[in-house]
Protein backbone atom coordinates (compact mmCIF):
# COMPACT_ATOMS: atom_id res chain seq x y z
CA UNK A 1 0.00 0.00 0.00
CA UNK A 2 2.78 2.23 0.95
CA UNK A 3 4.75 1.39 -2.04
CA UNK A 4 1.27 2.11 -4.22
CA UNK A 5 0.86 5.51 -2.53
CA UNK A 6 4.59 6.29 -3.03
CA UNK A 7 4.46 5.73 -7.00
CA UNK A 8 1.06 7.62 -7.43
CA UNK A 9 2.91 10.85 -5.06
CA UNK A 10 5.72 10.84 -7.90
CA UNK A 11 3.47 10.76 -10.50
CA UNK A 12 1.52 13.72 -9.29
CA UNK A 13 4.61 15.60 -9.69
CA UNK A 14 5.39 14.89 -13.10
CA UNK A 15 1.48 15.95 -13.58
CA UNK A 16 2.06 19.18 -12.08
CA UNK A 17 1.74 22.29 -13.98
CA UNK A 18 2.12 25.46 -11.62
CA UNK A 19 3.60 26.12 -8.61
CA UNK A 20 1.02 26.23 -6.66
CA UNK A 21 0.65 22.52 -7.96
CA UNK A 22 4.22 21.38 -7.16
CA UNK A 23 3.89 22.51 -3.30
CA UNK A 24 1.04 20.32 -3.09
CA UNK A 25 2.83 17.78 -4.42
CA UNK A 26 5.52 17.86 -2.73
CA UNK A 27 3.59 17.80 0.92
CA UNK A 28 2.19 14.98 0.23
CA UNK A 29 5.54 13.54 -1.61
CA UNK A 30 6.67 14.40 2.73
CA UNK A 31 4.08 12.90 3.73
CA UNK A 32 4.59 9.59 1.71
CA UNK A 33 8.11 9.44 3.26
CA UNK A 34 9.81 10.97 0.09
CA UNK A 35 11.25 13.41 1.78
CA UNK A 36 14.32 13.03 1.46
CA UNK A 37 14.06 10.76 -1.97
CA UNK A 38 16.79 12.38 -3.96
CA UNK A 39 14.51 11.23 -7.49
CA UNK A 40 11.99 13.22 -6.20
CA UNK A 41 13.72 16.27 -5.06
CA UNK A 42 15.64 15.99 -8.32
CA UNK A 43 12.17 15.91 -10.38
CA UNK A 44 10.85 19.45 -8.22
CA UNK A 45 14.13 20.95 -8.91
CA UNK A 46 13.94 20.07 -12.16
CA UNK A 47 10.52 21.79 -12.54
CA UNK A 48 11.28 25.22 -10.23
CA UNK A 49 13.97 25.52 -12.89
CA UNK A 50 11.67 25.81 -15.86
CA UNK A 51 11.78 29.30 -17.27
CA UNK A 52 7.79 29.90 -17.78
CA UNK A 53 6.12 28.29 -14.86
CA UNK A 54 8.89 27.34 -12.03
CA UNK A 55 10.33 29.65 -9.15
CA UNK A 56 14.40 29.36 -8.92
CA UNK A 57 14.09 30.72 -5.55
CA UNK A 58 12.01 28.05 -3.92
CA UNK A 59 14.53 25.54 -5.78
CA UNK A 60 17.83 27.45 -4.33
CA UNK A 61 15.58 27.46 -0.90
CA UNK A 62 14.82 23.55 -0.88
CA UNK A 63 18.33 22.80 -2.14
CA UNK A 64 20.11 24.73 0.82
CA UNK A 65 18.07 22.33 3.77
CA UNK A 66 19.37 19.28 1.76
CA UNK A 67 21.60 17.80 4.06
CA UNK A 68 23.32 15.36 1.97
CA UNK A 69 22.68 16.04 -2.32
CA UNK A 70 23.52 13.67 -4.68
CA UNK A 71 25.68 14.87 -7.86
CA UNK A 72 22.42 14.38 -9.52
CA UNK A 73 20.73 17.26 -7.79
CA UNK A 74 23.64 18.89 -7.98
CA UNK A 75 23.75 18.93 -11.74
CA UNK A 76 20.23 19.71 -11.66
CA UNK A 77 20.66 22.95 -9.35
CA UNK A 78 23.76 23.48 -12.04
CA UNK A 79 21.45 23.04 -14.73
CA UNK A 80 18.60 25.58 -12.91
CA UNK A 81 20.92 28.21 -12.85
CA UNK A 82 22.17 28.16 -16.42
CA UNK A 83 19.10 28.44 -18.17
CA UNK A 84 18.55 31.81 -16.07
CA UNK A 85 21.46 32.61 -16.89
CA UNK A 86 22.57 33.28 -13.25
CA UNK A 87 26.36 32.10 -13.58
CA UNK A 88 27.01 33.39 -9.80
CA UNK A 89 24.78 30.77 -8.68
CA UNK A 90 26.74 28.39 -10.99
CA UNK A 91 29.58 28.77 -9.57
CA UNK A 92 28.47 28.71 -6.12
CA UNK A 93 27.66 25.29 -6.36
CA UNK A 94 30.09 23.98 -8.10
CA UNK A 95 32.96 25.18 -5.94
CA UNK A 96 30.49 23.74 -3.17
CA UNK A 97 30.56 20.40 -4.86
CA UNK A 98 34.47 20.37 -4.71
CA UNK A 99 34.33 21.31 -0.71
CA UNK A 100 31.98 19.02 0.07
CA UNK A 101 34.81 16.10 -2.16
CA UNK A 102 32.55 15.32 -4.56
CA UNK A 103 33.66 13.97 -7.82
CA UNK A 104 32.25 15.95 -11.05
CA UNK A 105 30.97 13.97 -13.66
CA UNK A 106 30.47 13.70 -17.17
CA UNK A 107 27.05 16.07 -16.58
CA UNK A 108 28.74 18.04 -14.06
CA UNK A 109 31.75 19.68 -16.29
CA UNK A 110 29.60 20.51 -19.39
CA UNK A 111 27.06 22.89 -17.69
CA UNK A 112 29.96 24.59 -15.45
CA UNK A 113 31.81 25.02 -19.25
CA UNK A 114 28.92 26.39 -20.80
CA UNK A 115 28.76 29.07 -17.79
CA UNK A 116 32.17 29.69 -18.03
CA UNK A 117 32.10 30.23 -22.00
CA UNK A 118 29.69 33.68 -21.56
CA UNK A 119 32.00 35.65 -19.39
CA UNK A 120 34.25 37.88 -20.12
CA UNK A 121 37.29 35.78 -20.40
CA UNK A 122 38.77 32.27 -20.79
CA UNK A 123 40.31 32.81 -17.05
CA UNK A 124 37.48 30.13 -14.91
CA UNK A 125 37.49 27.66 -18.25
CA UNK A 126 40.96 27.29 -17.97
CA UNK A 127 40.79 26.08 -14.46
CA UNK A 128 37.53 23.70 -15.09
CA UNK A 129 39.90 22.61 -18.13
CA UNK A 130 42.22 21.64 -15.64
CA UNK A 131 39.67 19.83 -13.38
CA UNK A 132 38.99 17.89 -16.47
CA UNK A 133 42.38 16.87 -17.55
CA UNK A 134 43.04 15.50 -13.80
CA UNK A 135 39.79 13.44 -14.17
CA UNK A 136 40.24 12.27 -17.23
CA UNK A 137 37.37 13.34 -18.88
CA UNK A 138 39.23 14.84 -22.38
CA UNK A 139 38.11 11.39 -23.88
CA UNK A 140 34.77 11.96 -23.31
CA UNK A 141 32.96 13.94 -26.23
CA UNK A 142 30.19 15.59 -24.08
CA UNK A 143 32.92 17.39 -22.12
CA UNK A 144 35.32 17.72 -24.95
CA UNK A 145 33.05 19.39 -26.85
CA UNK A 146 31.59 21.74 -23.96
CA UNK A 147 35.31 22.48 -24.05
CA UNK A 148 35.89 23.23 -27.61
CA UNK A 149 32.91 25.27 -28.00
CA UNK A 150 33.92 27.39 -25.27
CA UNK A 151 37.55 28.22 -26.22
CA UNK A 152 36.04 28.47 -29.82
CA UNK A 153 34.01 31.58 -28.31
CA UNK A 154 36.71 33.09 -27.29
CA UNK A 155 38.43 32.07 -30.49
CA UNK A 156 41.50 30.75 -29.20
CA UNK A 157 41.40 28.03 -31.47
CA UNK A 158 44.84 26.72 -30.54
CA UNK A 159 43.57 25.23 -27.14
CA UNK A 160 40.73 24.19 -29.23
CA UNK A 161 42.40 22.39 -31.56
CA UNK A 162 44.47 20.91 -28.90
CA UNK A 163 41.29 19.10 -27.26
CA UNK A 164 40.06 18.23 -30.49
CA UNK A 165 42.95 16.05 -31.00
CA UNK A 166 42.90 14.52 -28.17
CA UNK A 167 39.59 13.27 -28.13
CA UNK A 168 39.76 9.59 -29.34
CA UNK A 169 36.47 9.38 -31.97
CA UNK A 170 35.60 12.71 -32.33
CA UNK A 171 31.39 12.71 -33.35
CA UNK A 172 30.35 14.58 -35.96
CA UNK A 173 29.84 17.80 -33.47
CA UNK A 174 32.88 17.79 -32.73
CA UNK A 175 33.94 18.58 -36.44
CA UNK A 176 31.02 21.38 -36.69
CA UNK A 177 31.85 23.03 -33.63
CA UNK A 178 35.84 23.10 -35.00
CA UNK A 179 34.64 24.27 -38.28
CA UNK A 180 32.51 26.84 -36.96
CA UNK A 181 35.19 28.08 -34.33
CA UNK A 182 37.70 28.73 -37.62
CA UNK A 183 35.25 30.30 -39.75
CA UNK A 184 34.22 32.56 -36.70
CA UNK A 185 37.85 34.14 -36.68
CA UNK A 186 38.21 33.84 -40.40
CA UNK A 187 40.38 31.52 -41.08
CA UNK A 188 38.77 29.77 -44.01
CA UNK A 189 41.28 27.87 -45.41
CA UNK A 190 41.57 25.91 -42.21
CA UNK A 191 37.82 25.14 -41.77
CA UNK A 192 37.64 24.04 -45.43
CA UNK A 193 40.30 21.41 -44.80
CA UNK A 194 38.42 20.25 -41.64
CA UNK A 195 35.60 20.05 -43.76
CA UNK A 196 37.11 18.09 -46.16
CA UNK A 197 38.51 15.99 -43.58
CA UNK A 198 35.55 15.07 -41.79
CA UNK A 199 34.92 11.10 -42.33
CA UNK A 200 31.00 11.52 -42.40
CA UNK A 201 29.43 15.20 -43.50
CA UNK A 202 25.62 15.62 -41.38
CA UNK A 203 23.94 18.39 -42.07
CA UNK A 204 25.10 20.23 -39.36
CA UNK A 205 28.76 19.73 -40.82
CA UNK A 206 27.60 21.29 -44.30
CA UNK A 207 25.70 23.98 -42.73
CA UNK A 208 28.95 24.86 -40.42
CA UNK A 209 31.13 25.39 -43.95
CA UNK A 210 28.20 27.06 -46.14
CA UNK A 211 27.64 29.76 -42.93
CA UNK A 212 31.28 30.10 -42.52
CA UNK A 213 31.50 31.08 -46.09
CA UNK A 214 29.00 33.60 -45.93
CA UNK A 215 29.77 34.98 -42.76
CA UNK A 216 33.37 35.71 -44.28
CA UNK A 217 32.11 36.99 -47.51
CA UNK A 218 33.12 34.22 -49.64
CA UNK A 219 29.42 34.34 -51.24
CA UNK A 220 30.19 32.19 -54.52
CA UNK A 221 32.41 29.32 -52.45
CA UNK A 222 28.74 29.42 -50.28
CA UNK A 223 26.83 28.31 -53.66
CA UNK A 224 29.17 26.21 -54.38
CA UNK A 225 29.06 24.72 -51.36
CA UNK A 226 25.42 24.41 -51.50
CA UNK A 227 24.81 22.43 -54.80
CA UNK A 228 27.51 20.20 -53.43
CA UNK A 229 25.30 19.26 -50.26
CA UNK A 230 22.24 19.18 -52.71
CA UNK A 231 24.02 16.21 -54.73
CA UNK A 232 24.11 14.58 -51.56
CA UNK A 233 21.12 14.82 -51.20
CA UNK A 234 20.78 16.42 -47.54
CA UNK A 235 18.09 18.47 -46.50
CA UNK A 236 18.31 21.57 -45.78
CA UNK A 237 17.58 23.53 -42.49
CA UNK A 238 16.83 27.29 -41.82
CA UNK A 239 20.41 28.05 -41.00
CA UNK A 240 21.80 26.55 -44.07
CA UNK A 241 18.91 28.09 -46.82
CA UNK A 242 19.14 31.63 -44.44
CA UNK A 243 23.09 31.58 -45.56
CA UNK A 244 22.52 31.02 -48.97
CA UNK A 245 19.87 33.22 -49.13
CA UNK A 246 22.32 36.12 -47.96
CA UNK A 247 25.14 35.06 -50.30
CA UNK A 248 22.05 35.31 -53.45
CA UNK A 249 21.33 38.42 -52.07
CA UNK A 250 24.91 39.65 -52.47
CA UNK A 251 25.48 38.06 -55.69
CA UNK A 252 22.30 38.26 -57.46
CA UNK A 253 21.91 34.85 -58.14
CA UNK A 254 18.13 35.09 -58.37
CA UNK A 255 17.74 31.79 -59.72
CA UNK A 256 19.13 30.05 -56.85
CA UNK A 257 17.02 32.54 -54.56
CA UNK A 258 14.11 31.67 -56.52
CA UNK A 259 15.07 28.01 -56.52
CA UNK A 260 15.08 28.50 -52.26
CA UNK A 261 11.45 30.05 -52.33
CA UNK A 262 9.98 27.75 -54.35
CA UNK A 263 11.60 24.77 -52.13
CA UNK A 264 10.21 26.18 -49.29
CA UNK A 265 6.08 26.19 -50.51
CA UNK A 266 6.59 22.89 -51.91
CA UNK A 267 8.10 21.30 -48.84
CA UNK A 268 5.74 22.66 -46.32
CA UNK A 269 8.91 23.61 -44.21
CA UNK A 270 7.77 25.87 -41.47
CA UNK A 271 8.62 29.59 -42.96
CA UNK A 272 10.23 31.38 -40.36
CA UNK A 273 10.36 35.37 -39.61
CA UNK A 274 14.24 35.08 -40.18
CA UNK A 275 13.70 32.85 -43.34
CA UNK A 276 10.75 34.97 -44.84
CA UNK A 277 13.32 38.17 -43.87
CA UNK A 278 15.95 36.45 -45.95
CA UNK A 279 13.86 36.11 -49.23
CA UNK A 280 12.62 39.79 -49.36
CA UNK A 281 16.27 41.08 -48.74
CA UNK A 282 17.31 38.37 -51.92
CA UNK A 283 14.24 40.12 -53.80
CA UNK A 284 15.01 43.22 -52.95
CA UNK A 285 18.47 43.44 -53.93
CA UNK A 286 18.26 41.13 -57.23
CA UNK A 287 15.80 43.81 -58.18
CA UNK A 288 12.70 42.29 -58.00
CA UNK A 289 11.16 45.12 -55.27
CA UNK A 290 7.87 43.81 -56.19
CA UNK A 291 7.41 40.30 -55.31
CA UNK A 292 9.94 41.27 -52.55
CA UNK A 293 7.05 43.79 -51.12
CA UNK A 294 4.66 40.85 -51.87
CA UNK A 295 6.82 38.32 -49.77
CA UNK A 296 6.93 40.75 -46.89
CA UNK A 297 2.99 41.55 -47.00
CA UNK A 298 2.33 37.47 -47.05
CA UNK A 299 4.50 37.28 -44.16
CA UNK A 300 2.21 35.82 -40.78
CA UNK A 301 4.74 36.96 -38.47
CA UNK A 302 7.08 39.74 -38.51
CA UNK A 303 10.35 41.55 -36.44
CA UNK A 304 11.98 45.11 -36.41
CA UNK A 305 14.58 43.34 -38.88
CA UNK A 306 11.70 42.21 -41.15
CA UNK A 307 10.75 45.87 -41.21
CA UNK A 308 14.19 47.18 -41.42
CA UNK A 309 14.61 44.76 -44.84
CA UNK A 310 11.73 46.06 -46.09
CA UNK A 311 12.34 49.74 -45.66
CA UNK A 312 16.18 49.55 -46.91
CA UNK A 313 14.78 47.50 -49.87
CA UNK A 314 12.75 50.40 -51.15
CA UNK A 315 15.77 52.57 -50.18
CA UNK A 316 18.49 51.08 -52.02
CA UNK A 317 16.05 51.56 -55.50
CA UNK A 318 15.87 55.13 -54.37
CA UNK A 319 11.81 55.15 -53.42
CA UNK A 320 11.87 57.38 -51.00
CA UNK A 321 8.29 57.72 -50.74
CA UNK A 322 7.37 53.48 -50.43
CA UNK A 323 10.02 53.48 -47.53
CA UNK A 324 8.44 56.32 -45.57
CA UNK A 325 5.37 54.86 -46.44
CA UNK A 326 6.48 51.42 -45.06
CA UNK A 327 7.94 53.16 -41.78
CA UNK A 328 4.24 54.57 -40.99
CA UNK A 329 2.85 51.36 -41.04
CA UNK A 330 5.52 49.77 -38.66
CA UNK A 331 4.91 52.58 -35.91
CA UNK A 332 1.01 51.83 -36.40
CA UNK A 333 2.01 48.51 -36.23
CA UNK A 334 2.80 49.18 -32.70
CA UNK A 335 6.61 47.82 -33.51
CA UNK A 336 9.57 50.17 -32.04
CA UNK A 337 12.26 51.05 -34.43
CA UNK A 338 15.73 51.00 -34.11
CA UNK A 339 18.81 52.64 -34.67
CA UNK A 340 19.08 50.45 -37.60
CA UNK A 341 15.16 51.60 -38.86
CA UNK A 342 16.71 55.16 -38.63
CA UNK A 343 19.62 53.81 -40.84
CA UNK A 344 17.76 52.78 -43.36
CA UNK A 345 14.90 55.81 -43.80
CA UNK A 346 17.74 58.25 -43.45
CA UNK A 347 19.90 56.07 -46.36
CA UNK A 348 16.02 56.28 -48.54
CA UNK A 349 15.78 60.33 -48.22
CA UNK A 350 19.83 60.44 -48.77
CA UNK A 351 18.71 58.55 -52.51
CA UNK A 352 15.61 60.27 -53.00
CA UNK A 353 17.25 63.71 -52.46
CA UNK A 354 14.41 64.28 -49.37
CA UNK A 355 16.94 66.37 -47.31
CA UNK A 356 13.90 68.13 -45.31
CA UNK A 357 12.19 64.88 -45.01
CA UNK A 358 15.60 63.22 -43.54
CA UNK A 359 16.02 66.23 -41.22
CA UNK A 360 12.27 65.68 -40.05
CA UNK A 361 13.21 61.88 -39.15
CA UNK A 362 16.07 62.48 -37.44
CA UNK A 363 14.63 64.99 -35.32
CA UNK A 364 11.66 62.39 -34.88
CA UNK A 365 14.93 59.98 -33.77
CA UNK A 366 15.81 62.11 -30.99
CA UNK A 367 12.52 63.66 -29.68
CA UNK A 368 10.40 60.44 -29.99
CA UNK A 369 12.43 57.55 -29.18
CA UNK A 370 15.10 59.03 -27.59
CA UNK A 371 18.02 57.35 -29.46
CA UNK A 372 21.01 59.06 -29.72
CA UNK A 373 22.67 59.35 -33.58
CA UNK A 374 25.08 57.12 -33.73
CA UNK A 375 28.24 57.67 -36.64
CA UNK A 376 26.53 56.03 -39.16
CA UNK A 377 22.97 57.80 -38.74
CA UNK A 378 25.79 61.26 -39.31
CA UNK A 379 27.35 59.13 -42.35
CA UNK A 380 23.60 58.92 -43.54
CA UNK A 381 23.03 62.85 -42.64
CA UNK A 382 26.25 64.06 -44.65
CA UNK A 383 25.44 61.46 -47.88
CA UNK A 384 22.06 63.66 -47.24
CA UNK A 385 23.36 66.99 -47.41
CA UNK A 386 26.38 66.53 -49.86
CA UNK A 387 23.96 65.94 -52.47
CA UNK A 388 22.02 69.13 -51.72
CA UNK A 389 25.29 71.02 -52.73
CA UNK A 390 26.23 71.61 -48.80
CA UNK A 391 29.29 70.75 -48.36
CA UNK A 392 30.30 73.13 -45.63
CA UNK A 393 27.53 71.65 -43.57
CA UNK A 394 28.38 68.17 -44.26
CA UNK A 395 31.94 68.39 -43.27
CA UNK A 396 31.10 69.95 -39.95
CA UNK A 397 28.73 66.97 -39.26
CA UNK A 398 31.34 64.98 -39.89
CA UNK A 399 33.99 66.69 -37.17
CA UNK A 400 30.70 66.96 -34.90
CA UNK A 401 30.76 62.68 -34.95
CA UNK A 402 30.89 60.77 -31.42
CA UNK A 403 34.31 60.54 -30.04
CA UNK A 404 33.04 56.56 -30.17
CA UNK A 405 32.71 56.11 -33.71
CA UNK A 406 35.17 53.83 -35.41
CA UNK A 407 38.17 54.73 -37.96
CA UNK A 408 36.14 53.07 -40.49
CA UNK A 409 33.05 54.97 -40.44
CA UNK A 410 34.46 58.00 -40.12
CA UNK A 411 36.09 57.22 -42.96
CA UNK A 412 33.08 56.66 -44.75
CA UNK A 413 32.27 59.88 -44.57
CA UNK A 414 35.20 61.78 -45.92
CA UNK A 415 35.25 59.51 -48.62
CA UNK A 416 31.45 60.50 -49.04
CA UNK A 417 32.47 64.62 -48.75
CA UNK A 418 35.52 63.73 -51.10
CA UNK A 419 33.24 62.09 -54.60
CA UNK A 420 31.08 65.22 -53.53
CA UNK A 421 33.68 67.83 -53.55
CA UNK A 422 35.09 66.01 -56.81
CA UNK A 423 31.82 65.80 -58.58
CA UNK A 424 31.14 69.92 -57.61
CA UNK A 425 34.02 70.97 -58.12
CA UNK A 426 35.24 71.99 -55.12
CA UNK A 427 38.81 71.27 -55.11
CA UNK A 428 39.89 73.38 -51.62
CA UNK A 429 37.56 71.21 -49.39
CA UNK A 430 38.01 68.06 -51.49
CA UNK A 431 41.89 68.15 -50.54
CA UNK A 432 40.94 68.32 -46.68
CA UNK A 433 38.84 65.56 -47.50
CA UNK A 434 41.59 63.42 -49.03
CA UNK A 435 43.90 64.44 -46.67
CA UNK A 436 41.59 63.27 -43.60
CA UNK A 437 40.60 60.07 -45.66
CA UNK A 438 44.51 59.25 -46.14
CA UNK A 439 45.31 59.57 -42.28
CA UNK A 440 42.39 57.18 -41.65
CA UNK A 441 42.86 53.89 -44.12
CA UNK A 442 45.81 52.92 -46.04
CA UNK A 443 43.99 52.95 -49.91
CA UNK A 444 44.00 53.90 -53.05
CA UNK A 445 40.78 55.03 -53.49
CA UNK A 446 41.38 58.76 -52.40
CA UNK A 447 44.27 59.37 -54.25
CA UNK A 448 43.01 58.07 -57.51
CA UNK A 449 39.91 60.27 -56.93
CA UNK A 450 41.61 63.25 -56.25
CA UNK A 451 44.43 62.50 -58.96
CA UNK A 452 41.01 62.04 -61.47
CA UNK A 453 39.93 64.81 -60.62
CA UNK A 454 42.76 67.41 -60.93
CA UNK A 455 43.29 65.89 -64.42
CA UNK A 456 39.69 66.55 -65.34
CA UNK A 457 40.14 69.84 -64.08
CA UNK A 458 43.27 70.65 -66.16
CA UNK A 459 45.35 70.84 -63.31
CA UNK A 460 48.21 68.58 -64.27
CA UNK A 461 50.77 69.43 -61.94
CA UNK A 462 48.50 68.94 -58.49
CA UNK A 463 47.65 65.58 -60.17
CA UNK A 464 50.93 64.57 -60.56
CA UNK A 465 51.83 65.68 -56.85
CA UNK A 466 48.76 63.30 -55.91
CA UNK A 467 50.00 60.67 -57.58
CA UNK A 468 53.76 61.20 -56.29
CA UNK A 469 52.22 61.37 -52.66
CA UNK A 470 50.62 58.05 -53.06
CA UNK A 471 53.83 56.65 -54.51
CA UNK A 472 55.83 57.97 -51.41
CA UNK A 473 53.65 56.44 -49.15
CA UNK A 474 53.77 53.01 -50.65
CA UNK A 475 50.20 52.56 -51.80
CA UNK A 476 49.16 50.30 -54.61
CA UNK A 477 45.74 50.55 -56.67
CA UNK A 478 43.67 47.89 -56.21
CA UNK A 479 42.67 46.37 -59.55
CA UNK A 480 39.27 46.04 -61.10
CA UNK A 481 37.22 43.41 -60.23
CA UNK A 482 34.10 42.01 -62.14
CA UNK A 483 31.64 39.27 -62.22
CA UNK A 484 28.94 37.19 -64.74
CA UNK A 485 26.75 34.43 -63.47
CA UNK A 486 26.09 32.22 -66.50
CA UNK A 487 24.57 28.70 -66.52
CA UNK A 488 24.05 29.19 -62.52
CA UNK A 489 27.79 29.27 -62.05
CA UNK A 490 29.48 32.64 -60.78
CA UNK A 491 32.57 33.83 -63.17
CA UNK A 492 34.54 36.10 -61.91
CA UNK A 493 37.56 38.23 -63.25
CA UNK A 494 40.66 40.65 -61.84
CA UNK A 495 42.50 42.43 -63.92
CA UNK A 496 45.69 41.55 -64.74
CA UNK A 497 45.15 37.83 -63.31
CA UNK A 498 44.72 34.87 -65.88
CA UNK A 499 42.99 32.39 -63.59
CA UNK A 500 39.78 31.41 -64.64
CA UNK A 501 39.95 28.14 -67.24
CA UNK A 502 38.44 29.61 -69.58
CA UNK A 503 40.36 33.37 -69.71
CA UNK A 504 42.39 31.99 -73.45
CA UNK A 505 38.42 31.51 -74.78
CA UNK A 506 37.24 34.16 -73.80
CA UNK A 507 40.75 36.36 -75.24
CA UNK A 508 40.02 34.54 -78.05
CA UNK A 509 36.74 36.39 -78.06
CA UNK A 510 37.39 39.97 -77.31
CA UNK A 511 39.87 39.79 -80.54
CA UNK A 512 37.25 38.94 -82.64
CA UNK A 513 34.91 41.36 -81.29
CA UNK A 514 37.75 44.10 -81.56
CA UNK A 515 38.86 43.20 -84.64
CA UNK A 516 35.13 43.08 -85.94
CA UNK A 517 34.24 46.76 -84.38
CA UNK A 518 37.91 47.96 -85.60
CA UNK A 519 36.92 47.01 -89.38
CA UNK A 520 32.95 49.23 -88.83
CA UNK A 521 35.10 51.94 -87.24
CA UNK A 522 36.91 52.23 -91.05
CA UNK A 523 34.29 50.98 -93.03
CA UNK A 524 31.29 52.93 -91.88
CA UNK A 525 29.11 52.07 -94.82
CA UNK A 526 28.70 48.92 -93.97
CA UNK A 527 26.09 49.20 -91.81
CA UNK A 528 24.28 51.41 -94.10
CA UNK A 529 23.66 49.05 -96.84
CA UNK A 530 20.39 47.80 -98.51
CA UNK A 531 19.54 44.13 -97.54
CA UNK A 532 16.79 44.26 -99.77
Amino acid sequence: MSVNRSRRCLLLLEKCKNMEQLKQAHAQAIACGLGNNSFALSRILAFCSEPKRGSLSHALKLFQRIQQPTICICNTMLKAFLVRDELKGVFDVYSSMLRNGMCPDAYTLPYVLKACAKLPSSFHGELVHGCCLKLGFLVSNVVGNSLISMYCGFGIMRAASYIFEEIPSPCPVSWTLMISGYAKVGDVDTATLLFDEAPIKDRGIWGAMISGYAQNSCFKECLYMFKLMQLGHVIPDEGILSSVLCACAQLGALETGVWIHTYLERSGMHVTPRLSTGLVDMYAKCGNLDIAKEVFDGMSHRDTVSWNVMISGFAMHGDGKAALKVFSEMEEAGFRPDDVTFIAILSACSYSGMGYDGLRVLNRMRGVYNIEPKSKHYGCMVDLLTKAGLLKEASEIIQSMPSSSSSSEEAIAWRTLLNACCSQGQGQLAEVAAEKLTQLEIHSGAYVLLSNFYTATGKYDNAERVREKMRNRGVDKAPGCSSIKINGMVNEFVAGEKTHPQMGEVESFLKKITKHFNYLWWNPDFLLFDKA
